[in-house]
């Protein structure tokens, strides 16, 4: 069993950044892919960004590709997704997955995911 638990979420003006956060419990950490998603209300939930184990390759939607960054520290055992330039329509509850998939093409499917975090709001607002 893994929880996630994400924090970093706020408002902030359009422009702006933001560095969201998921520490995750359990000793594999650096076993797992991990993703982020995101849900604006009245919305499904959609790929954000996914970082995969060992190497390490990302893969980014690409309506924040160039503006956000995802990245972990294995140490730590919590992923990052550093969030600049925001627009209004990155509002959204952000959530952070963990798959136990060894394989899988970009990672950028819920399916791929088997443990997700509670959430956290980012709104962009001027």
């Amino acid at each position: 069993q893994v929880r996630l638990v994400e924090s970093g979420g706020g408002s902030v003006q359009p422009g702006g950044s933001l560095r969201l956060a998921c520490a995750a419990s359990g000793r594999t950490f650096s076993s797992y892919s991990m993703g982020w998603f995101r849900q604006a209300p009245g919305k499904e939930r959609d790929f954000v960004a996914s970082l995969r184990w060992g190497g390490g390759r990302t893969y980014y939607a690409d309506s924040v590709q160039g503006r956000f960054t995802i990245s972990r520290d294995n140490a730590k055992n919590a992923v990052y997704l550093q969030m600049n330039s925001l627009k209004p329509e990155d509002t959204a509850v952000y959530y952070c997955a963990a798959s136990t998939k060894l394989l899988a093409t970009n990672y950028d499917r819920s399916y791929d995911y088997t443990y997700w975090g509670q959430g956290t709001q980012v709104t962009v607002s001027s």
